[in-house]
């Protein structure tokens, strides 16, 4: 087990240079530049070529990303355009947001598709089977941003009910020690606070669970259903075991199996940043960050920002391949 995680780790190495030579490409090759954002369509071509030289970019691109290279190894990502300070501490303020996001869409994806995969899996044939397929392809098929400006709309702007944009309401005065708002609300004991983050959270982790709903509703309801079929859950019905016997102890424990190796590879990509959702929402994350860095031409941000959300989800994918040999013990790393 120890030299597979280690072989993984390694793994990383060639896999985020690759990822660093594309990107710094791709970014060159990008209409504009960082003088653009900062001087704007009337700049003179003189205080854009200062600007280039004091940025570097004048240079040979081979010489540009050998010092970009540099700085990777020592841990040093830049300092971005717009804001003027270090991509990291823009990352660690603002991942916690999309932390706090994709837990809550996954608890809502998790939390409703097992239950419903499940007894559409139970009820073959049945209404309720082909209400959880039509909603899980519905939920496929509806574009997020479209989900997110509809419950806005509805939920937020016209009954009410839930804030429309941020993560907190600025008046309520909150402390943030760690910038997870709902935990710094609990280790603070500003309850008003916690609560707030919460209710904040919900429209947005709805619209941003939609996808992974689906996919776990469709994956467990062909997973139980296959496993139904199998000889060892007739022999435990023909013992006369309990149907929760059968469906904790050979059903469940059985069918499970693919759908936590689904939960992970979803819980990593929304983790890369859900930019449609944050976007419309007004939500302070990574995927928020990376999208006005993409207006902004903020090369610095948008390099490190995604060379370290490639990190977080290689990580995440290690750790379900890990947790997936230890919970089936059919499965032995070599």
């Amino acid at each position: 087990m120890f030299r597979f995680i280690v072989r993984r780790l390694l793994q990383l190495i060639p896999t985020l240079f690759g990822l660093s030579l594309l990107l710094f490409i791709w970014l060159h090759r990008l209409p504009g530049g960082p003088e653009t954002a900062i001087l704007g369509e009337r700049g003179t071509p003189e205080m854009r070529a200062q600007i280039r030289r004091n940025l570097g970019l004048d240079e040979p691109l081979l010489i540009q990303y050998g010092r970009f290279m540099k700085r990777l190894l020592q841990l040093d990502l830049g300092t971005s355009i717009s804001t003027k300070r270090e991509v990291t501490t823009e990352f660690l303020q603002r991942f916690p947001g999309t932390v706090e996001l994709t837990i809550t869409a996954m608890v809502i994806a998790i939390g409703v598709g097992i239950p419903l995969g499940y007894l559409a899996a139970r009820r073959n044939g049945s209404m309720l089977d082909h209400a959880s397929v039509g909603g899980s392809l519905l939920g496929t098929c509806i574009p997020i941003f479209f989900l997110a400006y509809v419950l806005k709309a509805i939920f937020a702007e016209r009954l009410g009910w839930f804030p429309a944009i941020g993560r907190q309401d600025s008046g309520i005065g909150a402390t943030h020690v760690t910038n997870f708002f709902v935990l710094d609300g609990l280790i603070t004991r500003e309850w008003d606070a916690a609560a707030d983050a919460i209710w904040h959270l919900i429209l947005p982790g709805l619209a941003l669970a939609s996808i992974p709903f689906a996919i776990i509703v469709r994956i467990t309801r062909a997973s139980v259903l296959e496993v139904l079929g199998e000889d060892f859950v007739r022999t435990a019905e023909a013992k006369g075991l309990t149907e929760r016997v059968v469906r904790r102890r050979h059903v469940l424990r059985n069918a499970m199996l693919p759908v936590a190796t689904s939960i992970g590879l979803l819980t990593g990509l929304l983790l890369s940043g859900a930019v449609l959702t944050e976007t419309v929402f007004g939500f302070s994350g990574i995927g928020l960050f990376l999208y006005e860095a993409i207006s902004n031409r903020d090369y610095p941000v948008l390099q490190g920002f995604i060379l370290l959300i490639a990190v977080i989800f290689t990580l995440v994918n290690l750790a379900v391949d890990v947790s997936y040999s230890l919970i089936d013990p059919r499965v032995r790393v070599r």
